[in-house]
């Protein structure tokens, strides 16, 4: 259906355009995307932008003119936005303290009307689980809450967002109504943020944009985005502008939360975590998502470390319209997560991009550390290439590296069931003070882990084992880091989008390619003393783990056979290496004796049948003298030891180079001692072996 528009030019009279730009530069019509009469031919893409100053007489009304940049240039034009930044609000109790303290007033006005909306609400929940209305109301009241949400303002629709991904806490209607605070808030008055715009950036409006859309096309808690056209590149961009007031909305809030913490520290005893401490944290990611060049230089460490893969898209940031309160980046196309049906109509599936999601959280959970602590739909995209677009960088926050490798060996611990291992890693976790005794917890662990690991790994629910877990900690010392609460947030907002898809999706099955690939790849010695604590037990190699971390691996991407074979290989030769050394002629002298045997149990079946007791001499059970058990344990050993084989040559990319460090360790001196340790082993094994058979009374036939 065709639709008429009308364009107006962002152009101002010669007259006001002289000195700073005022409200008269606004255009007053909102009806349609305003369009410069003039359209600017986009430049192509892939280009670097920077900008620069015309030269011209006289006081300057134009905005920078984008050429090629450099790196240089672009670290200028960075700082000069962190310029325009530097009164930006920085979060501060004691600032908090004196500013509000001050103002009992305005503080008790502001808790009576939060009591007094959430505590209406709660009465009719209450009312309606009296009369039996509970189900037939819930859209009713989702609605209701929604409301009440986007009232109070900023920090409780940051609540709301929250529980809009957590469909294991949230009826299907709540859900639903929940995401439109994602990026469907109330707008303010678009002349505020035109306004806005041209004070931060120096510039009228019309000397930076051919167009700008008249009307926001989406609203945040703390801002709106209008998209826009560069006059000077014609690039499409998206302008992000902050809320008028934010500072003191969120503020007076936090002061409350604050007061409301310090009562649950002091009366609430069965809560162990510092309730103040989180929500100081919580308190600076949300005043570090007030300064947008803070935002965008987020942006731009996030592009680095994770965009290289390519199905992972993260907008570029325009410094030069950029500032503490408006900030300007690449304009991309796509669909919200959680809008299943609109990403099928593109011959996309919901489930691979969370996979996406998933594998992307991953690498900034515990590989660099750097990771997206708000990730509800509002904020990732999916593109019609099939990409997981990232947005809004306002909320991030980083794992430290012994934490990253301790969850990575938790699993493992996990794995192992090893409860004394997993109650230590609490230590390194942060989760205890070295000084408290853990002995206790292990019980409790094993309790809950028993059960829940009577299925396998990949069949637990993310939500089970933080349920799991939460049960122990709130009745031990524990004191959760800020930056796990966060880690927590992003894995169960993606468990959720998955869940929008899936019900019987499970986060750690789609995790587990990346744990075992780390496992098998990392040279970090953490990890690889928790990769021989995985596949060794009791002194026997357990083959199954290797060839079951070996099948997960292959399923992620950036899995390398070549790199699978080094960081063992490493301490097996080196100095520390003994205890691992005696394991593995151990082993060594076993698969050889499997294979052996196997080889000529084969050569013994494939001989003619009138053959086979002159061999055998006479015996029904073929010519070696063991039992069942020994037989059928020999040959499920050399075909796993065949199959992990297969599934290292099969691996995309396989490389008979791969054998070409083994050969060269094999020319050292502690592998020639080694190797002369190993030939001795088997040695002894087949005398034994063939002693053995000497001395053992022909088995009797089935059923003599």
């Amino acid at each position: 259906m065709a639709t008429s528009t009308t364009t107006l030019p962002l152009s101002l009279p010669s007259s006001s355009r002289r000195a700073r730009p005022a409200r008269s530069s606004f255009v007053p019509v909102r009806a349609a995307i305003v369009e410069a009469a003039r359209p600017v031919p986009a430049l192509r893409g892939g280009q670097d932008y920077s900008t620069q100053q015309p030269d011209q007489s006289g006081p300057s009304t134009s905005a920078p003119v984008l050429v090629s940049r450099d790196r240089a240039e672009d670290m200028q034009a960075e700082a000069r936005a962190m310029a325009r930044a530097a009164n930006a609000s920085v979060y501060s109790p004691e600032f908090l303290s004196s500013r509000y303290g001050s103002q009992p007033f305005k503080v008790v006005a502001r808790a009576v009307e939060v009591l007094t909306a959430l505590g209406t609400f709660g009465f009719t929940l209450f009312l309606d689980q009296r009369r039996g209305d509970m189900d037939k109301m819930k859209r009713v009241r989702a609605i209701e809450l929604r409301g009440i949400l986007t009232r109070l303002g900023p920090t409780f629709v940051k609540i709301g967002q929250g529980l809009s991904t957590r469909p294991d806490l949230c009826p299907p209607e709540y859900l639903e109504e929940l995401s439109e605070l994602q990026d469907s808030l109330p707008t303010f008055p678009d002349a505020e943020a035109f306004e806005c715009i041209e004070r931060e950036l120096g510039f009228p409006l019309d000397s930076m944009y051919s167009m700008i859309s008249p009307s926001p096309i989406a609203a945040a808690s703390l801002g709106q985005v209008y998209k826009a056209r560069l006059k000077y590149s014609g690039q499409l961009v998206a302008v992000k502008v902050q809320r008028p007031g934010i500072e003191d909305a969120i503020g007076r809030d936090f002061y409350l939360l604050r007061g409301v913490g310090f009562l649950i520290n002091k009366y609430v005893d069965f809560i162990t975590s510092d309730v103040v401490a989180l929500i100081d944290e919580f308190a600076r990611r949300v005043y570090q998502e007030l300064n947008y060049v803070q935002e965008g230089q987020n942006a731009r460490r996030f592009r680095k470390l994770y965009a290289d893969k390519q199905d992972v898209l993260v907008p570029d940031i325009f410094w030069e319209y950029t500032s503490g309160k408006v900030l300007t980046m690449e304009w991309i196309d796509g669909v919200k997560l959680n809008q299943q049906a609109a990403i099928e109509k593109q011959g996309l599936k919901v489930l691979d991009l969370v996979n996406i999601g998933i594998q992307c959280s991953l690498r900034q959970l515990l590989e660099y550390g750097y990771f997206h602590a708000d990730p509800h739909p509002g904020n990732i995209l999916a593109t019609p290439e099939g990409k997981l677009a990232f947005l809004d960088f306002g909320m991030m926050s980083e794992t430290p590296e012994e934490a990253r490798l301790a969850i990575i060996g938790h699993v493992v611990h996990m794995v192992n069931r090893d409860y004394e291992a997993m109650a230590r890693d609490y230590y390194a976790l942060d989760f205890l003070s070295r000084d408290v005794d853990v002995s206790p917890i292990v019980p409790a662990l094993k309790n809950f882990f028993d059960d829940a690991l009577n299925s396998t790994v990949s069949e637990l629910n993310f939500k089970t084992i933080v349920d799991g877990l939460g049960n122990v900690l709130y009745q031990y010392p524990f004191n959760v880091p800020a930056y796990y609460a966060l880690i927590l947030r992003s894995l169960t907002v993606l468990e959720g989008l998955a869940l929008y898809a899936d019900p019987n999706f499970k986060v750690l099955a789609a995790s587990y390619p990346y744990f075992a690939k780390r496992l098998l790849t990392d040279p970090n010695p953490y990890l690889r003393d928790a990769l021989i604590e995985l596949l060794f037990k009791d002194g026997k190699f357990r083959w199954n783990r290797l060839e079951n971390l070996l099948v997960q691996g292959r399923m992620d991407q950036d899995f390398s056979a070549k790199e699978a074979l080094q960081p063992v290989l490493k301490l097996l030769l080196g100095p520390d290496g003994e205890e691992l050394r005696t394991l593995v002629i151990k082993e060594a002298v076993r698969v050889t004796e499997a294979i052996g045997f196997g080889a000529a149990l084969d050569a013994y079946n494939s001989v003619p049948s009138f053959v086979k007791p002159m061999i055998s001499n006479g015996s029904l059970n073929g010519p070696f003298k063991l039992s069942e058990g020994e037989r059928e344990q020999m040959l499920e050993l050399r075909d796993r030891v065949f199959r992990i084989w297969g599934l290292l040559r099969t691996s995309d990319n396989f490389d008979p180079s791969i054998l070409q460090p083994i050969v060269q360790v094999l020319q050292e001196p502690e592998a020639r001692v080694l190797g002369s340790r190993v030939a001795g082993g088997i040695t002894q094994r087949f005398a034994a072996r063939l002693l053995q058979q000497l001395l053992r009374s022909p088995a009797s036939a089935p059923g003599q």
